[in-house]
């Protein structure tokens, strides 16, 4: 009867003990439950303050200026049939009325021309032909085409070109010239006509934004010597050098007439003169 007693009280103690466990775990669970909780409410909340702030330390473009380019030194051309003394006039074109032909489409603002031309008559010797041409193209600065003086050196480059390239020409000789502008560059060469053989000297200098070729050339025609290419191209240099003077005197002596020669400035392709100006 004792063992009968005691197998209800075991099972009261062991339902008691099963009791307390269950207690002791709902606090657990209720803790866990809290802690899941404010684990969701710790989620980073926006700032409003700072989710309305504008973005002040972003970097702001300003306002660029219009691109600008130097002004074009010279201002104006001088008179091309003026450029040169009469002294020189006579010793290169010695029968030439020296007031010279200018050229149909001068505009004095950014092109101009003027030509000589001599026939001496030696009798039964023959005769002494001489033609002297001298251009005058000067450039004005532009934000679409570039400064002036960068115009002026692209058109120089592509003159002394073309006079290399002339058809027929013979024993092609191109030397640079020294003390005319800010660059210059003799181009001469034979060439075979009809009328005899001719000497051809091309010389194209650029002093700023004004680029100046000098054609002489002369042939002995009917029997006549021909002339000395030498005596011609010296004869050449000295006038050049005269027109490039005139340009610097033309607009009150400023600018750099007589610099030195090799210029900063550097070509941008194919330059195109201002507006008004065209090739002579």
């Amino acid at each position: 009867m004792r063992d009968d007693r005691a197998q209800p009280d075991r099972q009261r103690t062991r339902r008691l003990r099963r009791a307390l466990v269950c207690a002791a775990a709902v606090p657990a669970v209720l803790i866990t439950a809290a802690c899941s909780s404010d684990s969701g409410d710790s989620k980073p909340k926006s700032d409003g303050a700072s989710a309305t702030k504008p973005a002040t330390d972003s970097a702001t473009p300003s306002t660029g200026s219009s691109p600008t380019v130097a002004p074009a030194a010279y201002k104006t051309l001088p008179n091309p049939c003026k450029a040169l003394s009469e002294k020189t006039l006579g010793d290169m074109v010695p029968k030439a009325d020296t007031s010279g032909k200018k050229g149909s489409s001068d505009d004095p603002s950014s092109r101009s021309s003027c030509s000589w031309s001599s026939l001496s008559n030696n009798g039964v010797k023959g005769s002494q032909f001489r033609w002297l041409n001298v251009s005058l193209l000067r450039f004005d600065s532009d934000t679409a085409r570039g400064s002036a003086e960068t115009q002026a050196h692209a058109y120089f480059t592509n003159q002394v070109k073309d006079a290399q390239s002339v058809g027929g020409a013979k024993n092609a000789k191109v030397v640079p010239v020294s003390g005319a502008g800010d660059e210059a560059t003799s181009v001469r060469y034979d060439l075979s006509k009809k009328e005899g053989l001719f000497k051809q000297e091309t010389i194209v200098a650029r002093v700023e934004n004004v680029v100046v070729t000098l054609d002489f050339n002369g042939a002995g025609l009917a029997g006549d010597k021909t002339p000395d290419a030498e005596d011609l191209a010296k004869s050449a240099e000295k006038a050049l050098k005269e027109a490039v003077a005139s340009v610097s005197s033309a607009n009150g002596g400023s600018g750099s007439g007589s610099s030195s020669q090799g210029s900063s400035a550097k070509p941008s392709g194919s330059a195109s003169p201002s507006a008004s100006a065209k090739k002579s």
